[in-house]
């Protein structure tokens, strides 16, 4: 199956998470990547070694491109960047603030020759501000746009366990680059894309912000529940099974009474027949819906909750998701052998799509010297 973005060429000054993911996502649409590294690499070569020897934050972000190493320093590879640039549809990079510029191929530079050009520079801070020349990462991002805050117990904030930040934001570029790509097609000209890590969390954050400012709601943490509805929240099974239930309507809680609680009464009792009066004494709501649970099996209790059409899910560990029925995988190859990982979220026509394999560094020096030279 052709690539919806096959012979559009993206050149990418790239390290770390946010603008790999972005490229990966480009690569993944059919794309031709060139990644260029740092003679040493891109530090996220060496972030792990849990894949084969390999980092699993490298094998996951660098599939289906190819990779370049230069040193911009040196004239001759600073001409051969500035030549691959000149054929380029895409020139991303998420070096420290301003160092593109000042090596030379920043985005006003590069646009100037090449009006057709789309730019994007990647940072953690964005172009405007105070902050703009500040350096950032993930979890400094989380704590500084306040996701921190609303994240964890209430005994401490936490980090959201995965590099959101990073992904979310690899997100937010991938999807302007290709509004950029259709608005070529239309218009002739590209676009500058300015996409920074703390403005991708503040817009996550639109909800509890807005809460906050238009009505002075603190939004708490709270671990696996809901600042808002009730019940929703873990209970244990009898057998120790950890079950999460999301009650999302009035309607739901009188199956949940009546199906699962075996207490109906419960749907027409003023304090717990409104969502807002269940979370008002959310404390008295959980309670009654943790005994009952701990009075069932994992079996017994979601064979009540499916037959109630009560929304759950287990709290699954690693382990779990490993052997989860509901995974669907594909494979990446790497100098070291195939890596098993889940299939990207969204299919085409039913089918999952491929993944290119993971290059080694410098992999294609050689070639794309001979090609650009």
């Amino acid at each position: 199956m052709s690539g919806a973005l096959d012979g559009v060429l993206v050149v990418s000054v790239e390290q770390a998470v946010a603008a790999p993911y972005c490229t990966a996502r480009l690569a993944d649409a059919g794309a031709r990547v060139i990644k260029i590294e740092r003679p040493e690499g891109d530090f996220a070569r060496g972030y792990d070694h849990h894949v084969r020897g390999e980092s699993a934050y490298f094998v996951f972000l660098n599939r289906g491109k190819e990779s370049v190493c230069l040193d911009f320093r040196q004239p001759e590879d600073l001409a051969l960047l500035l030549r691959m640039i000149g054929r380029a549809d895409v020139l991303i990079q998420n070096l420290a603030p301003g160092a593109a510029a000042r090596a030379g191929f920043g985005a006003a530079q590069m646009r100037a020759v090449n009006p057709r050009l789309i730019t994007v520079d990647i940072s953690g801070y964005g172009d405007f501000g105070p902050y703009r020349e500040r350096r950032a990462y993930d979890l400094l991002v989380q704590a500084e746009s306040g996701l921190a805050s609303i994240t964890g117990s209430s005994h401490a904030p936490g980090r959201v366990g995965i590099s959101a930040t990073d992904i979310g934001t690899g997100m937010f570029a991938h999807a302007a680059i290709l509004e950029a790509l259709l608005a070529r097609a239309a218009t002739g000209q590209g676009r500058h894309i300015d996409v920074s890590l703390f403005s991708s969390m503040a817009e996550w954050m639109a909800i509890p912000l807005m809460s906050w400012e238009y009505d002075s709601y603190d939004w708490p943490r709270l671990g696996l529940t809901h600042p808002f509805i009730a019940p929703y929240g873990v209970y244990p099974t009898g057998d120790d099974v950890p079950i999460l239930i999301s009650i999302q309507n009035d309607k739901e809680w009188a199956r949940l009474c009546a199906g699962v609680l075996d207490r109906p009464e419960l749907a027409s009792d003023p304090r717990f027949a409104t969502n807002t009066a269940r979370n008002a004494i959310r404390d008295e709501t959980n309670a009654i819906v943790s005994a009952i649970f701990r009075r069932h099996t994992w079996d017994s209790v979601t064979a009540k909750l499916d037959a109630a059409q009560i929304a759950y899910a287990r709290v699954s560990s690693l382990r779990d998701l490993a052997n989860h029925p509901q995974v669907r995988r594909t494979t990446i190859a790497t100098d070291k052998g195939e890596v098993s990982l889940p299939a990207l979220a969204a299919t085409i026509n039913g089918a999952v799509q491929p993944l290119g394999k993971v290059p080694s560094l410098g992999e294609h020096t050689e070639k794309v010297r001979a090609e650009f030279g």
